[in-house]
């Protein structure tokens, strides 16, 4: 059996089934992990949706800040206005159970055999493996109880920025949400710095990559994430980025973690976005 994790996908369907025939990809034996961002800007969100629903077993998805997005625009779509590159998901015959799979999916998955943990973005420097899965399972058992319409109703925001283990209720369960599906760069005194987008060196002074910072609790842990197309691809500190940017014309890569070493494979992409409409 292999595994594989593979970066954002984001609605580049044709891009998925091509790098799984080149890897040889087996659903019966084999396992697929996506470390999030299933739908949203690319042209096929509902194929890829429906692909990694029919995996089954042999996928494990975490949720990604635009698999958020989804939800809450199907659950208050007066509050939120519907994208057109959402609108095969919002429509589709079978949109009700496709959306119930994806809300049950876990914001962070650990594997103790394979020794990797799989988030979408970024971990706050304060937090451990323990504390990760723990805050991780708050907000999972949010979204899958009837609690899930309040908090998607205030899920947007970018405070509270630093983490206090006294936090509660939507503020603490919005700064989990925040770590997890949109982090890239940290003040310091480990505040999150939400506004930062771009590639490492481009950020105000005083600011560093989550992964990069010197009291940075889960370095002994291995992990693996995407979010951040304009990281690139980052095989260092424990830390294995994925996100090359398919969706912008850059690559689609997956990463067999169960090898003594960590292999990568990538397929270029033609490129379905120009990023500067969404500077």
């Amino acid at each position: 059996m292999a595994i594989y994790a593979v970066g954002d996908i984001q609605g580049c369907h044709d891009e998925l089934l091509h790098i799984l025939d080149e890897i040889g990809f087996e659903p019966a034996t084999d396992r697929l992990w996506f470390v999030g961002d299933l739908v949203n800007r690319g042209p096929n969100s509902l194929d890829v949706l429906r692909f990694a629903y029919g995996l089954g077993d042999a996928a494990v998805c975490v949720l990604g800040n635009h698999d958020l997005h989804l939800l809450a625009v199907a659950d208050t779509e007066a509050r939120h206005p519907r994208e057109a590159s959402l609108a095969d998901v919002l429509d589709a015959p079978d949109r009700d159970e496709l959306l119930h799979w994806l809300r049950h999916r876990p914001l962070a998955h650990h594997d103790a055999d394979v020794g990797f943990l799989m988030i979408h973005a970024g971990l706050p420097p304060q937090w451990n493996l323990e504390t990760t899965m723990a805050c991780a399972g708050e907000v999972e058992s949010v979204l899958r109880s009837d609690a899930h319409h309040d908090y998607f109703a205030h899920m947007y925001g970018n405070k509270p920025k630093r983490w206090d283990p006294q936090l509660a209720g939507m503020d603490r369960w919005r700064f989990i949400t925040n770590c997890l599906t949109r982090l890239r760069f940290c003040e310091l005194d480990g505040r999150l710095a939400l506004k930062e987008k771009g590639p490492p060196g481009s950020q105000v002074s005083g600011r560093v990559p989550w992964f990069e910072h010197p009291q940075r609790e889960s370095q002994a842990q291995r992990i693996v994430f995407g979010h951040w197309s304009t990281l690139g691809y980052v095989a260092r500190n424990n830390v294995w980025a994925l996100d090359t940017g398919c969706l912008w014309g850059g690559a689609l890569t997956v990463l067999r973690l169960d090898a003594a070493e960590p292999l990568r494979h990538s397929l270029p992409c033609p490129g379905h976005q120009n990023p500067s409409r969404y500077i």
